[in-house]
């Protein structure tokens, strides 16, 4: 069951009707923020050289992607980024569901394990999902159980948080539960022997970020981290950041620069969480046709 609409004013994507837009890559747009922040990007080839094979990534030979709707989108230019960078990926992420607890987890359940275990993954990111209802004792039991199975699959669990929505009639009973869940999978992961969560600022003493992880992620029988999505996202549904589109207009889902945004950020949360991961500069995975997918149609 898909609940949102997919319908609005593209702001973002360049097609080949007579409706065509122009727009600033997203590559270029990626770099622009890394330049305004001070951070260093890779400089551009020489004209005529060839491209040098991706470098494996031992750290991370194969990403699992968990999640809603919302995640299927993110999983586009995931896709595109972690291919240059050398690391297979795996999007499972749902339309209208994609949950672990809630509406939709029963049916969800009886193939997740099968799933995640044919998958081979090293790593499964689980963004929440805006059907992440139930009791706090609910959306514990069922983020320990992921926990579980996905350690037992032989990989490292890491939850993300989801980007804010803004809520109608659908979701507006179940707020307060979508509003706790983050609390409860950062409970969860604390009590991995991977690294802890903080949704404070970082300082200068090394402190969590807003990624929330404290540092990297140890091969054990428990093995989990938190990631907090509020450094790309915000703290509420913002359509426009930064002058560019971000979300969709239906106030759930994402736009292809929200979308490659969120990319960069977790690419970079990654490398920090499993050193020897590097990741692919944006210019290699940004502008490779993703953004033109129909899931991003409502832009």
């Amino acid at each position: 069951m898909k609940r949102t609409s997919e319908t609005g004013v593209s702001t973002l994507m360049t097609s080949t009707t007579g409706t065509q837009r122009r727009v600033l890559g997203l590559a270029a747009l990626l770099l622009l923020t890394a330049a305004c922040s001070g951070r260093t990007t890779t400089a551009s080839r020489e004209p005529g050289v060839p491209d040098a094979p991706p470098p494996g990534n031992p750290a991370l030979s194969k990403v699992l992607l968990l999640g809603d709707s919302i995640a299927a989108g993110e999983a586009l230019p995931l896709a595109a980024a972690f291919e240059a960078g050398g690391v297979e990926f795996e999007s499972i992420a749902a339309e209208g569901g994609g949950n672990v607890v809630g509406p939709f987890s029963e049916k969800n359940w009886k193939k997740l394990p099968g799933q995640i275990a044919s998958a081979e993954p090293t790593l499964v990111v689980h963004q929440l999902t805006t059907y992440d209802w139930g009791t706090p004792q609910e959306q514990r039991a069922a983020y320990e159980r992921l926990l579980t199975t996905v350690n037992r699959a032989g990989a490292e669990l890491v939850f993300v948080t989801a980007p804010p929505i803004r809520p109608d009639d659908f979701y507006e009973p179940h707020l307060a539960e979508l509003d706790r869940a983050p609390d409860v999978a950062r409970a969860v992961a604390a009590g991995s022997p991977g690294p802890s969560d903080s949704s404070g600022p970082s300082d200068s003493s090394g402190s969590p970020g807003p990624s929330g992880s404290s540092g990297p992620l140890r091969q054990s029988d428990r093995a989990a981290g938190m990631l907090d999505a509020r450094a790309v996202w915000g703290s509420t549904y913002q359509q426009v950041k930064d002058g560019r589109a971000y979300r969709s207009p239906d106030g759930v889902h994402t736009c292809p620069q929200g979308a490659a945004a969120f990319t960069k950020w977790l690419l970079g949360e990654l490398a920090r969480l499993f050193p020897g991961f590097s990741p692919a500069p944006a210019k290699d995975w940004a502008d490779t046709g993703w953004s033109a997918d129909k899931h991003f149609q409502s832009c």
